[in-house]
């Protein structure tokens, strides 16, 4: 299989950006969600299917402890999501994966739960990594309660008032999650079965992303449910202005980072759809009257999106703010011209602003024509087959290697720098961690994170290797002498097929930022709040101003992008 995935080789050459622009990981760092994203797109089709999700059982004390059960019918299947929800002892609440005890956990299964199997979801779930459920559930996850909102919340419906909106201005959930786990793991089904026995559920990401928006559902629904019985003769129901802006929080550490190194034809391919997307755009959009309009409102609610996050990281705030005033010169230009054309718009910014503005802006023309990259949506998948070309001749190996991979060629290894830390999993909950290789032990059992260094050991010993037998000996010759080789030597055959290939980032430097990759991938998810706690890891918001349970089957168009506060009242 070709590892380019998609369907059509457009014409759109002149206005797709160079690899050497695109996966940089510093820019890479800066994207935005778009209308793309896993998270919008899972929610067009949940509202435009008409999913029905109903509370089958609902077992809550007064506090709002105990279990319930959803029950979702699709078009194609009926599914059953499973809450159980207890008190928790403050001195347990932590948002580290090696937490034992959460406010909530739950797990996504196929059919209907009966009593039997409520009992075994119910000594496993809770138990999260120290459990085991069966192959029909495919998501498992937990969260904890905001200590800041919840109560708050409560406190305001319980006496007849909407809560503070500064307060969910600044925090923007009432639960966060602390893990979302998939793909096979604690027993679950493996991700080849859920894409093809439950499609509804059969893009990136589908079943994790929809699991967060249940459980924002359920703090929701947790909250006037507590504030209703605590003062039934005073307590109101929450706004639904309100519970759209309402969020579910998350905590993203470096567990995710390694995910897009070690997949990187899956990110080649959201990258080229990403840029797919924005090249049909420019080469077809028309800037008249109307998306010109669209495009100045839009551009307005970004701003005042990026004006109302509110985070204690300085860096953060900083980025924020440098983006909120670059878009603002970008947008008094913009009216004070008639531009002829969207790329006038870009290249305006690639020659005015900083990366940050550059990237909004991108997304602000994606959300001008959703119908022009509709179809792209489903080409997000693609088999992942990384193939050794064994005939190869050596001295074209090379040549691939110095053309394709020249910015891992321009490390300079004999640095020490460059070369200052390792990734390795820790024995107790097998997460990623960043060790300093010249200070601490452990390298030994070192993750293959860093494929740029892999890429110079393995070109160094190739132009050794062409010096004693020359350059007409085949790849297979070669990593049968170099067998340590093997593994890097396929992965950059296959990849020099692809149009972005690798993303540019030198995993093992002392000041690597692995932040950068956390926010590429979360961009994808369709996360856009970001509190980063350290280079290591984020707090973030999913989910602000999506639509909520009620709204399916409404006409509510897709249009939550970059959520704003809701008016007072």
């Amino acid at each position: 299989m070709s590892a380019r995935p998609l369907k059509a080789l457009e014409n759109l050459t002149d206005f797709m950006r160079p690899p050497t622009t695109v996966m940089d990981v510093s820019r890479l760092g800066c994207l935005y969600p778009y209308p793309l994203s896993f998270m919008r797109s899972l929610l067009r089709r949940v509202i435009t299917q008409n999913w029905k999700i109903t509370p089958a059982r609902v077992s809550l004390n007064d506090e709002g402890y105990g279990h319930v059960v959803y029950e979702i019918t699709t078009p194609r299947s009926t599914f059953s999501y499973v809450i159980f929800a207890k008190e928790l002892d403050a001195a347990n609440r932590s948002d580290r994966v090696i937490a034992e005890d959460w406010d909530m956990t739950v797990t996504l299964c196929e059919g209907l739960v009966d009593d039997k199997r409520l009992m075994e979801l119910q000594a496993n779930v809770p138990l999260q990594e120290k459990g085991r459920v069966d192959t029909g559930c495919f998501v498992l996850s937990r969260a904890n309660k905001s200590v800041r909102n919840f109560e708050a919340v409560v406190s305001s419906l319980a006496a007849g008032n909407q809560p503070d909106l500064d307060s969910m201005a600044k925090v923007g959930y009432l639960y966060r999650t602390t893990a979302v786990y998939g793909s096979g793991k604690f027993g679950m089904a493996d991700w080849d079965k859920v894409k093809t026995r439950w499609p509804d559920f059969g893009s990136p990401f589908d079943a994790e992303m929809f699991s967060c928006w249940m459980i924002r559902h359920f703090s929701l629904f947790q909250a006037d449910y507590v504030a209703a019985l605590r003062a039934p003769r005073t307590a109101v129901q929450m706004d639904e202005g309100i519970k759209r802006y309402v969020g579910i929080g998350n905590a993203t550490g470096l567990g995710m980072a390694p995910y897009l190194i070690n997949h990187p034809l899956l990110i080649n391919n959201w990258i080229e759809v990403r840029e797919t997307a924005l090249a049909r755009v420019l080469s077809r959009g028309v800037p008249d009257d109307t998306s010109r309009g669209h495009f100045v409102c839009l551009t307005l609610k970004a701003m005042q999106h990026l004006e109302e996050i509110t985070t204690d990281n300085e860096d953060q705030n900083r980025l924020n703010d440098n983006a909120r005033m670059d878009v603002g010169r970008a947008l008094t230009w913009f009216q004070d011209c008639e531009v002829s054309s969207w790329t006038e718009v870009t290249d305006y910014a690639s020659s005015q602003l900083g990366v940050e503005a550059q990237e909004l802006l991108n997304v602000l023309l994606l959300e001008l024509y959703p119908e022009m990259i509709a179809d792209l949506e489903d080409q997000l998948t693609v088999d992942e087959v990384y193939s050794l070309q064994t005939n190869m001749r050596v001295d074209d190996l090379k040549t691939l290697i110095e053309t394709h991979y020249d910015w891992a060629l321009d490390i300079d290894y004999s640095d020490p720098k460059t070369q200052g830390v390792f990734w390795y999993r820790s024995e107790e909950k097998m997460e990623p961690r960043l060790g300093k290789r010249f200070e601490e032990p452990g390298a030994s059992n070192e993750m293959l994170l860093g494929i740029g260094w892999y890429v110079r050991e393995g070109y160094n010993n190739l132009c050794k290797f062409i010096e004693e037998h020359g350059g007409s000996s085949t790849t297979a010759r070669f990593v049968y002498e170099y067998p340590a080789n093997r593994y890097i030597t396929r992965r950059m055959q296959t990849m020099v097929k692809t149009r972005y290939g690798e993303i540019r980032i030198n995993a093992i430097d002392l000041d690597v930022l692995p932040i950068q990759l956390l926010r590429c991938k979360l961009s994808f998810f369709g996360v856009g709040k970001f509190d980063p706690r350290s280079r290591m890891w984020v707090r973030n918001t999913m989910f602000q101003g999506a639509p909520l349970v009620s709204d399916i089957g409404s006409d509510i168009g897709d249009t939550w992008c970059f959520p704003i506060r809701p008016v007072a009242f």
